[in-house]
């Protein structure tokens, strides 16, 4: 089968590439930049151009606008990325009666006080314009009608970019102490097992609908990161928890979304590594790999 994975250089379409080097199918890594093939998916005609050029039959669309505070000043530019362009995706896949895997976020929840794992039918309730835009994007794919599975996923991290686990670790050691949110409460997901699953999913078929996963397990921030720096042996740096109200950030962030994962499990039967298993790898290879940023 012919695959084309969009945001191939963002975390996980990087760590994609990894995973499937010998696949029996055939990838193709579009981007916007350079040492990609080039493709606009916010431009319908040119997805069609490429789908039909290498006859496509699936669509993993790892490319989103996720600049979670920025998106509140920067316009349309975040509607499109996130909404429009998955439904470009859509179309172009339903067209050619073809697979769409699109990645979303635990964002589309946090508006109101949830205790309880967040479940793949309830109603999004987004506090930013980031989470509204991918909810948008969810509901503007389903309502295409095409073949599609949508991956919520929380607190991505892995080797490739920036992201949370690369950040603390560099600086812890750059700093004597710290301060870490403590009242918002996740699950971690390492890039890897995602794109072990995303993989996985494909290769057995999928079973039309919005799925959730992460890592097992449930933890703060600043628990994180206590984990973090105990792995990484960063003993000179002091952690401290913090209130949200004491790190004001432009967009709110849900205070509770722990994603349930019963439903890829008992589908999929995807065993999910625990959050700190999956850590402590990322830990190892970055630290072979020299990648702390």
């Amino acid at each position: 089968m012919n695959i084309l994975v969009t945001g191939a250089n963002g975390m996980l379409g990087n760590t994609i590439q990894g995973v499937v080097k010998n696949s029996n199918d055939h990838y193709i890594f579009t981007d916007v930049c350079d040492g990609y093939q080039k493709l606009d998916i916010t431009d319908l005609d040119d997805i069609r151009k490429i789908v039909k050029e290498h006859n496509i039959k699936c669509i993993i669309n790892c490319a989103a606008w996720t600049n979670v505070d920025a998106a509140e000043t920067a316009g349309n530019i975040v509607e499109t990325l996130n909404a429009t362009a998955p439904e470009n995706l859509a179309k172009a896949m339903k067209e050619v009666d073809g697979l769409l895997v699109h990645i979303s976020t635990d964002y589309v929840f946090g508006g109101d006080p949830y205790n309880t794992p967040c479940k793949e039918d309830q109603k999004g309730t987004p506090t930013g314009v980031y989470g509204l835009t991918k909810l948008h994007g969810e509901e503007k794919i389903k309502a295409i009608g095409g073949k599609y599975i949508i991956i919520r996923t929380a607190w991505l991290y892995g080797e490739f970019g920036k992201n949370f686990v690369k950040t603390m670790i560099k600086l812890g050691k750059e700093k004597p102490s710290l301060g870490v949110i403590f009242d918002q409460i996740g699950s971690p997901t390492y890039a890897r097992d995602l794109a072990k699953a995303i993989i996985t999913i494909v290769n057995q078929g999928i079973i039309p609908g919005i799925y959730n996963f992460s890592n097992e397990g449930v933890i703060s921030w600043y628990d994180f990161t206590k984990h973090i720096h105990q792995l990484a042996n960063i003993t000179s740096c002091e952690v401290a928890p913090i209130h949200t109200a004491d790190y004001p950030t432009l967009a709110q962030r849900p205070h509770f979304s722990v994603l349930d994962k019963t439903k890829i499990k008992n589908t999929y039967n995807i065993e999910i590594p625990y959050w700190r298993d999956s850590l402590e790898e990322c830990i190892q290879l970055l630290e072979q790999q020299k990648k702390i940023e």
